[in-house]
């Protein structure tokens, strides 16, 4: 049968007594409308005899605001070339294949720009390109145009000359070999070659110097454990795609774990074929996106994942290392390490926990597997950093033994716990030297700031996994006076040329069989790729030794990446500020998550107020050494292990950052050891916070058909009606399929093309990737956090994310059926309302539907919105008069009303304020005004230059080539889009499986976006 089973958004809408949760649900816009706001004062309204009440009686508010509006309307003067460029033509797009790794992100990229300017990210889906964008990745396009960059060179914050700097790092260098001084390169990962090489004949000519590689986000014990065994430093690079059955013990895989990049494989097992998809286990602490998409998740400190991955050792190695398990995990735990065993080499184990011993563990497992999703060939090289040779590097600050520091792609003074240490060693350094986009925190007490370009101003080469290489190139000219770190390397080698140059020559040894133009061409390249041999290591002692860890004292405190912000490189991006995370569904802050146990009996809490804001506690935490973070937000959060809590590093910068950016707590000062576990305790603070929080707002109001999903074993063994079964009407006394019964007459959709949007949930990771491609491609305007508390959010696509009320599927079906009587229904589904202490997860993209019998272009009294015969719901914006009869007509809420002007407004200091910012924005798509309506358009822009370009050059269109921007940056395949009367392409395909529906099919709107069942292998 379908579900039924009960979905709630917010812990706050489980409150029987709360009458604002109540009214929050029955009323679209919760505040007041600002009247005055818009028609300003009784002088605008002089010269008309009608009185402002008449006029709103007569006219609508609306029409006023959008009348009054359009008398603003601005002029523009465009100034034509005088010599075109030879490379451009002026409407066209030109694309540039790219790669990107910024120590922390990385992937295979297509830039698109217009006249000179880079405006979009886009995947590059040639063979061999393997890494996908992330939703940061998406957003750096932005960050190219951030007007906070470094400008200048600075010495001693003066703003100087690249050849001043470069003589007076010469004299450091002399002055440092002549008094035995040491030299120090102290930079993020690079995973590039020639910089790699450059950075080896520096130091051989300077033979004082080394060079020391940190991450800001340590995988040191992974790596240390990698090295021992293979005697390489690198990581596995896994094949979730070969895997049927995936043990994740802590780790976060579809998340930051490792650099991510897994969701692609991931995703293509767990679409069901043939009656099959794998299945995944999850043991974590805080609730993940890992976690949301397991089919059966552990909610456990890292003490127990660290017990259970002991026993797991044991059943799959036949070893009896003594285990301290909680028995209430145990039977889980063992049916996990059974069903592991038995899965063989179709079984693959991960683990996030930070020690050495346990990463040894991992691999001694998956090698007695012998995993085919573990591969010791074509290991990541995104991660090299050293804990133990940063700490020393420190230390040997502090003793005034390091004359020169050259630092590149690194923030110490920022992402330091120590960072007190690193400062007080900072002022003992003769020299010191950061290259930096911005003038950070570690840029303001250098010696010298130097600024280097953005990487879509650059070149260079990366080497992600071995046996790939891939170049990155410039698609603009540098947009302030900055110059690469290798050009100065090359500078202070003595060597001439450019870094292009010594780059276009090292890459000759690498790509054999193959050319420069070729590489520049495709941005990567395949190689031989060599597999790395194993050495015997002592696994019997690392299981014994972990074994004797100890329990964190009090609170265990576990540190995080967000989707958002990472390791908060840029924290300076509003797009990425804004982005709701895809489980809290907070923008614009960092926060403590609490399980709501440990809400109750610490009295920490959530409200949702009468604005319909989410407010919540403040609380204090203090580690083992007296360390305290004070006032920080807490979420209670469903699915947290009771006993821990989590806390996103990437926040509390203030240098070279706006102030509405200037947001959350840094959590790095925490992270002691680069140890993402610290043992805690907390207080209650005084105070409430006030979150920028979308999860109690647009809510579909607890329809039951919105989230349908359903077993494995019952997608196997019944039919398609018991699962997937259909909204039925009534029509002549009859009960008749509802999507056979039409308010209105249909039309012949047949020829041409007639699109439709296809999402799996199945798929669909909740990773945002989607939500800022669609921003960059559609000019979607940041509208800050005051405004996304007024429930005022412009996201044209927005990923809801629910929780269920049962822990599972079956258990909640078993106590419907079981109901007996009106008395006992009520009962039992109130108790169904209530949270369960570790609840299922859904994400559900939600955007304009499409809708082939739409109800807001009935309702819209000026046709601005209208239905165009390939299957898009189209927008006249210089018709509309922001009546919003079309939003209140909506069943999906998706339509975005301008409250304001957000283009030119120092109201909203985000980038499309900002002359270098607007740079950004596509020319294929207006810019909206205020008060008038905007939601999804299907991508029209990118449909109709599909056809032009077919048309142009005589040829049938391919199935693939239609695009939005949403399908176009989903990496997993859960967004298919295309032409439905192309009876042999994907999209067609998918909407005639038995899995698809529609979201509220009973309303009759028949919409051209298409759902498809949600299936738990449990």
């Amino acid at each position: 049968m379908s579900s039924n089973k009960k979905y709630w958004k917010s812990v706050e809408e489980l409150d029987k007594n709360s009458s604002i949760v109540e009214a929050l649900r029955n009323n679209e816009f919760v505040e007041e409308i600002p009247t005055d706001e818009f028609l300003g004062n009784n002088d605008a309204l002089s010269s008309s005899s009608t009185t402002r009440r008449d006029f709103l009686k007569y006219v609508g508010f609306s029409t006023a605001a959008a009348t009054l509006a359009a008398c603003e309307g601005p002029v523009h003067k465009s100034i034509p070339y005088v010599l075109q460029p030879e490379q451009i033509i002026p409407g066209v797009a030109d694309y540039y294949a790219t790669s990107v790794f910024d120590g922390f992100d990385f992937a295979n990229l297509l830039v698109k720009t217009r006249e000179g300017r880079p405006i979009k990210i886009d995947n590059n889906t040639i063979a061999g390109a393997k890494f996908s964008a992330n939703a940061r990745i998406h957003a750096s396009i932005l960050s190219l145009y951030d007007s906070m960059r470094l400008k200048e060179p600075k010495i001693e914050g003066k703003n100087s000359t690249w050849s001043a700097v470069d003589s007076k790092i010469k004299s450091s260098l002399v002055d440092a070999n002549a008094k035995g001084g040491q030299i120090v390169l102290l930079t993020n990962t690079l995973a590039s070659p020639s910089t790699e090489k450059l950075i080896a004949e520096f130091v051989g000519k300077n033979p004082n110097a080394k060079h020391v590689v940190y991450d800001a986000v340590s995988s040191s014990e992974a790596l240390d454990a990698f090295e021992a065994v293979y005697g390489e430093r690198a990581l596995v690079d896994y094949d979730f795609s070969k895997a049927s059955l995936i043990v994740s013990v802590g780790a976060d895989f579809l998340g930051d774990w490792q650099g991510g990049g897994y969701d692609s494989g991931y995703a293509q097992g767990r679409i069901p074929k043939n009656g099959k998809m794998s299945r995944h286990f999850q043991l974590e602490s805080n609730m993940t996106l890992s976690g949301a998409a397991a089919d059966k998740r552990l909610a456990m400190s890292t003490a127990n994942q660290k017990q259970a991955l002991i026993h797991i050792y044991n059943v799959i190695t036949g070893s009896s290392v003594a285990v301290s398990l909680d028995d209430k995990f145990k039977s889980e735990v063992n049916k996990a390490a059974q069903q592991l065993k038995a899965a063989g080499s179709k079984g693959v184990l991960v683990s996030g926990i930070q020690d050495k011993n346990a990463q040894l563990l991992v691999l001694a497992i998956n090698q007695v597997l012998a995993s085919e999703a573990f591969s010791t060939s074509g290991t990541r090289q995104i991660r090299k950093g050293s804990n133990e040779k940063v700490t020393q590097l420190v230390n040997e600050m502090k003793a005034g033994s390091i004359h020169t520091l050259i630092m590149s792609g690194v923030n110490p003074v920022y992402t330091l716990a120590d960072s007190k240490s690193f400062v007080e060693g900072l002022k003992k350094v003769k020299t010191s030297v950061t290259f930096s986009l911005k003038e950070d925190e570690t840029a303001l007490l250098a010696t010298i700031a130097a600024p280097a370009p953005h990487y879509l101003e650059s070149w260079g080469d990366l080497s992600l996994t071995k046996g790939t290489y891939s170049v990155t190139q410039p698609t603009i000219r540098p947009l302030f006076n900055t110059k690469q770190f290798q050009d100065v390397l090359l500078s202070l080698n003595g060597a001439g040329g450019t870094f292009y140059d010594y780059l276009k020559g090292n890459a000759s040894g690498i790509v054999s069989g193959s050319t420069w133009n070729k590489v520049l061409h495709d941005g990567v390249f395949v190689g031989a790729i060599p597999a790395s041999s194993a050495s015997s290591a002592d696994y019997s002692a690392a299981a014994i030794a972990l074994a004797q860890s100890k329990a964190s004292e009090g609170f265990e405190l576990v540190l995080y990446t967000k989707t958002g912000l990472g390791d908060g490189q840029q924290a300076n991006n509003p797009w990425l500020q804004e982005l709701p995370d895809p489980m809290t569904r907070v923008s614009w802050d960092n926060y403590l998550t609490v399980s709501n146990a440990d809400a109750k009996k610490y009295a920490l809490s959530n409200e949702i107020v009468a604005n319909g804001g989410l407010n919540g506690s403040y609380a204090t935490i203090t580690t083992t050494d007296g360390l305290k973070l004070e006032n920080v937000p807490v979420i209670v959060q469903p699915g947290q292990a009771v006993g821990t809590i989590g806390l996103a590093l990437g926040y509390g910068r203030k240098a070279a950052l706006k102030e509405e950016m200037q947001v959350g707590l840094n959590a790095y000062s925490l992270y002691k050891g680069f140890n993402n576990v610290q043992s805690v305790t907390l207080v209650k603070a005084d105070g409430e916070h006030e979150f920028a929080c979308v999860q109690g707002q647009k809510t579909l109001m607890g329809r039951g058909d919105i989230i349908k999903e359903t077993t494995l074993e019952i997608f196997n063994t019944k039919d398609s009606e018991f699962w997937n079964e259909q909204p039925m009407v009534s029509l002549d006394h009859k009960e008749v399929e509802a999507t056979k019964v039409d308010l209105w007459d249909s039309f012949d959709r047949t020829t041409g093309h007639h699109f439709n949007l296809s999402i799996d949930l199945n798929a669909c990771t909740g990773c945002g990737a989607c939500v800022i491609a669609c921003h960059a491609e559609n000019n979607v305007p940041v509208v800050g956090k005051a405004e996304i508390r007024r429930s005022r959010d412009m996201h044209w696509l927005r990923i809801d994310r629910y929780y269920s009320s049962e822990s599972t599927f079956a258990g909640d079906n078993e106590r419907k059926e079981n109901i007996a009587g009106l008395s006992s229904s009520l009962s039992t589904f109130n108790e169904m309302e209530k949270a369960g202490d570790n609840p299922q997860v859904s994400f559900q993209p939600v955007m304009c539907q499409h809708c082939n019998h739409a109800p807001c272009e009935t309702v819209c009294p000026v046709a601005a919105t209208s239905h165009g015969r390939q299957g898009q719901n189209q927008m006249a914006y210089n018709r509309c008069v922001g009546t919003r009869y079309c939003a209140n007509n909506c069943p999906y809420k998706v339509r975005r009303f301008n409250w304001f002007l957000y283009n030119k407004n120092s109201e909203f200091d985000y980038h499309m304020n900002d002359d270098l910012g607007r740079m950004v924005l596509n020319p294929d798509v207006n810019v909206r005004s205020r008060g008038v309506m905007e939601k999804c358009s299907m991508c029209i822009q990118m449909t109709q230059a599909t056809i032009l370009n077919a048309k142009r050059e005589g040829r049938v269109i391919v199935d693939g080539e239609f695009q939005t921007a949403c399908s176009n940056a989903c990496s997993t395949g859960a967004m298919i889009f295309g032409d439905v009367n192309d009876k042999e392409s994907k999209v067609t395909k998918l909407a005639e499986d038995e899995r698809m529906y529609h979201l509220l099919e009973h309303v009759g709107t028949k919409p051209n976006v298409i759902y498809h069942v949600k299936v738990r292998n449990t």
